[in-house]
C-alpha cells in the first residue's frame, strides 16, 4: 500500500492520524481558529470547512482565505474541504461552482489536500482529481450518508470506485441507526483494508452510537480520525485530548 506524505504526517502508517476542523462562520473567526491549532501538538491535520463560511459562495474571496490560513498555521498540513448539503454540508453548491472553488484553491497554492466528493460529476471528479495531482496535492475522496448505513458490499464499493477514480486517500462516513450498523463500517473498512486498499482510507460511523468506530482505526485499517476543538463539524467527534489519550493507549496495547 502506497502512504500519502503531508508535510511532516504520513497517512497510512502507525497509529491513525487526527484531523480537527475548522467550523467558522466568518473570516475573522477562520483565522484565530487557524492560529489555535496551529499550536495544538496533540492534533496532525487542520481541516479547513469553508462551507460553513458567511463567504461561502464567493470564489475569490474564499480562496484567498484558504491562503491566510495555511499561512497562520504553517506547521500543520491543511485539508480544505467544501461540504455540500447533499452530502451534510452547509451550503448548496452546483457542479460547476464546485470545480471552480477547487480549481482557485489550487491556484492559490494554499491545500496541502483537498477533499473532493464521489458523488459530484464524474468528469468534475476526474477534472479535479487530475488538477490537484498536477499541482502535487494529494484528494482525499469521500463520501457521506447522513441517513443510514449501506450494506458492506456497497460501502466496500464506493470504496473501491474512489481508488478507481485515483483518489490517494478513501474516505466514507455513515450514520448508524444501531449497533449492527457500526459493525457493518467496520467490517468494510477490515475487507477493503485487506483484499483490496492500494492507499489510506478513513472510515467512520457517526454519532454516539459510532464512537468505536472513531478509535479502531488502528486495528481495522482506517489512516485517520476526526477530533474537536470548539464546535464539531459531525456528529460524534470526540474532545482532541480525550481522542488523542485513546488512540495512544489502543496504538500502546496493539503492539
Amino acid at each position: 500500500m502506497r502512504t500519502v506524505g503531508v508535510k511532516n504526517v504520513v497517512l497510512g502508517e502507525g497509529r491513525p492520524k487526527i484531523l480537527v476542523p475548522i467550523a467558522a462562520t466568518t473570516s475573522a473567526d477562520a483565522i484565530a481558529a487557524a492560529a489555535r491549532l496551529g499550536a495544538e501538538a496533540g492534533l496532525d491535520i487542520i481541516e479547513f470547512r469553508v462551507d460553513y463560511l458567511d463567504i461561502a459562495f464567493d470564489t475569490p474571496r474564499l480562496a484567498r482565505l484558504t491562503r491566510t490560513v495555511a499561512e497562520v498555521a504553517p506547521g500543520k498540513p491543511l485539508l480544505v474541504t467544501f461540504r455540500t448539503k447533499a452530502e451534510g454540508g452547509a451550503a448548496a453548491l452546483s457542479d460547476a461552482a464546485y470545480a471552480e472553488f477547487y480549481g482557485a484553491v489550487l491556484r492559490e497554492r494554499s491545500a496541502d489536500l483537498i477533499d473532493v466528493e464521489l458523488m459530484r460529476d464524474e468528469r468534475v471528479v476526474r477534472g479535479l482529481v487530475a488538477a490537484a495531482h498536477t499541482a502535487g496535492v494529494p484528494v482525499v475522496m469521500s463520501n457521506h450518508d447522513f441517513a443510514g448505513t449501506a450494506p458492506t458490499e456497497e460501502l466496500v464499493g464506493r470504496l473501491r470506485r474512489m481508488q478507481e477514480l485515483d483518489a490517494d486517500v478513501l474516505k466514507i462516513a455513515t450514520m448508524p441507526q444501531d449497533a449492527g450498523d457500526v459493525l457493518k463500517l467496520l467490517s468494510a473498512t477490515w475487507i477493503m483494508h485487506s483484499q483490496y486498499a492500494e492507499r489510506p482510507l478513513i472510515t467512520m460511523a457517526m454519532a454516539g452510537k459510532g464512537v468505536l468506530s472513531r478509535l479502531a482505526g488502528e486495528l481495522v485499517g482506517s489512516a485517520a480520525t476526526f477530533g474537536m476543538v470548539g464546535t464539531p463539524s459531525a456528529p460524534g467527534q470526540m474532545a482532541l485530548p480525550d481522542l488523542k489519550a485513546t488512540l495512544e493507549l489502543i496504538s500502546r496495547s496493539m503492539k
